[in-house]
């Protein structure tokens, strides 16, 4: 299947049942979906006003029919709050968002259920349910605090993302200036607490430094719950090829992010001189609450150029050939992103995705462990970690 310009989206692949099936036995695991913001930004927690059990297409791009129809096992739920909020505001608005993925849970417990350890998404999966996980994106989250950060895992966030996009006091963004060169002594410790606890180092978002530096102290596996390959596209946001190649000997894994600007160079090009523009109106493209609109407004005179499964494709196969096959995974982004890739629409497209790669000539063993085995496996590997 050629990869040079718009791949069909392959529905009518002769990979899509046998695809399809492969998800009914085997976990899909997506590494990163902001719904529980979405939540909160749209009706305020309010599932009466957002029924997930119904058709919110109009609003989300998630809801529970459309993740059995894509084949979902287990989700990681971000609890996501913007990094514009910091202190005690920052640490209240993850805990609100921690009460919405356990309201979701209890509200739509016939297809939802909590995990906390890889086994326990095996056995939520094998109860017919999607298995649900949490991740705090952004270390400003813990407000610097070690204790705040045990209290996130006693509450079942299973990765902390160490940064999103600015700096913490402790750690570099990846579309912030550098500030720390890395990592800071504090964000040593933070790493090596997150080990003892048992929760996985995601190293989405971070600025290079800051991963290296967190593979230079872990003793556990880390994740990248959401990014793509910087070779591929040159977004900052990205995985550079010497990070990547140390994820054989971390047990880690990299889950490929669905975003435009992150598996484009096309895309990616636009949204910069779309952050150039907006740094002149005053906006700092950092700032996801006021750049996401300006975006909007700037492609009505600045068309959008388009990403396609086949650029996901790509990200995902430059992965696999640096980073190894045992190392790579899925995580979209879903509504954490105001445009995706053309058959990727919404949380229906990871079966689409998944045909592309078989008639590529991807096995289904290999296939399985970039559903989720990868995933598990680094899951555990944190898990037998803990403690030490």
């Amino acid at each position: 299947m050629a990869l040079n310009g718009r791949m069909p989206t392959p529905d009518t692949s002769p990979s899509l049942a046998r695809v399809t099936a492969l998800l009914r036995d085997h976990p899909l695991v997506d590494g990163h979906n902001d719904l529980p913001w979405a939540a909160r930004k749209l009706v305020g927690y309010d599932f009466d006003a957002l029924d997930i059990a119904g058709d919110t297409s109009d609003r989300t791009h998630t809801d529970l029919p459309r993740l059995a129809a894509g084949g979902v096992g287990a989700q990681f739920w971000s609890v996501f709050v913007p990094s514009g909020l910091s202190g005690d505001d920052a640490v209240s608005a993850t805990l609100e968002q921690i009460d919405c993925v356990y309201t979701m849970a209890d509200r739509y417990a016939d297809r939802l259920g909590l995990a906390r350890t890889a086994d326990e998404v095996e056995q939520v999966f094998a109860s017919g349910r999607v298995a649900s996980l949490m991740g705090a994106e952004g270390g400003h989250s813990i407000h610097s605090s070690l204790g705040t950060l045990r209290m996130l895992y006693a509450l079942g966030v299973r990765y902390l993302t160490l940064t999103h996009n600015d700096n913490t006091p402790w750690a570099d963004s990846a579309t912030d200036e550098p500030e720390h060169g890395g990592l800071t002594d504090f964000g040593r410790d933070v790493v090596r607490e997150m080990n003892r606890l048992g929760m996985l180092v995601d190293l989405s978002h971070v600025s290079a430094d800051t991963m290296r530096d967190a593979l230079d102290t872990t003793t556990a596996p880390v994740v990248f719950s959401h990014s793509g390959a910087r070779a591929v596209c040159s977004s900052p946001r990205n995985v550079p090829d010497d990070v990547l190649e140390r994820l054989a000997g971390n047990g880690g894994t990299c889950m490929a992010v669905f975003v435009p600007a992150f598996v484009s160079q096309d895309c990616w090009d636009w949204r910069a001189e779309a952050g150039e523009a907006a740094r002149a109106a005053g906006i700092a493209p950092t700032d996801i609450e006021a750049f996401t609109p300006f975006m909007a407004s700037y492609q009505e005179q600045h068309p959008r150029p388009v990403a396609t499964i086949g650029d996901v494709v790509r990200h995902i196969e430059h992965l696999r050939d640096v980073a190894g096959v045992d190392h790579i995974g899925i995580g979209g982004d879903y509504d954490g992103t105001d445009v995706l890739p053309d058959g990727l629409e919404d949380v229906t497209g990871y079966p689409r995705l998944f045909a592309a790669l078989a008639d590529r000539g991807w096995s289904e063993a290999d296939l399985v462990k970039l559903a989720g085995g990868n995933v598990l496996r680094t899951l555990r590997g944190a898990e037998d970690v803990a403690g030490d």
